[in-house]
């Protein structure tokens, strides 16, 4: 059992004994002397996908559900989904589009630390590691000297996404972009 002081971004729990992923936790702290300390959570339901709101006060306390996390491989995307192989047992299985859509943006060839979220031997969804390393596949040009400017355009990437990148990136940078927020973070050398 957790209590809300425990809750952060990432976390699965139950909510209303349903497994949800959490998106974002903030706390409120009451002016009465007397109120205890709400904290305020967005979930997501990881079987139906929707959106759960949620309010925790302190003394509260929230279940885990019994879940477990298995590294997996991407292998292939087509028109039935996306395979992955279970890297422990071997095993292939599929996720549906609608799934995964949040994170199909992200999913490449050979991409390291991806785990499998599995809810009584069911995969529910997967997760995605803190960054992923992504191809630029358009863009304007890069422009000479403006390296030193904090102006910014847009990009499409191999997976399709279209993040702001700085003006000195061209077609073909190998960027990272950070999955929670889908923004740029820096360009890799290589």
């Amino acid at each position: 059992m957790l209590s809300p002081g425990d809750l952060k971004r990432g976390l699965i729990i139950e909510i209303d004994s349903a497994p949800c992923i959490v998106e974002n936790v903030t706390m409120q702290t009451p002016s009465s002397r007397s109120a205890n300390t709400i904290w305020k959570v967005r979930a997501r339901n990881l079987k139906t996908r929707q959106k759960v709101d949620k309010a925790f006060r302190s003394g509260d306390t929230i279940a885990e559900p019994n879940f477990q996390k298995r590294p997996v491989q991407f292998l292939y995307s087509d028109q039935s989904g996306y395979h992955f192989m279970d890297l422990e047992d071997y095993n292939q299985f599929a996720l549906q589009r609608g799934d995964i859509e949040d994170e199909a943006d992200y999913l490449i060839d050979s991409l390291e630390g991806l785990r499998a979220l599995v809810l009584d031997d069911e995969v529910i969804g997967i997760e995605l590691p803190l960054t992923v390393e992504l191809r630029i596949a358009e863009c304007d040009p890069a422009v000479r000297g403006n390296s030193a400017t904090a102006r910014s355009k847009s990009a499409k990437l191999e997976t399709g996404l279209v993040v702001q990148v700085p003006e000195h990136i061209s077609p073909g940078d190998v960027i990272r972009v950070e999955v929670a927020s889908g923004k740029f973070v820096g360009r890799v050398r290589k």
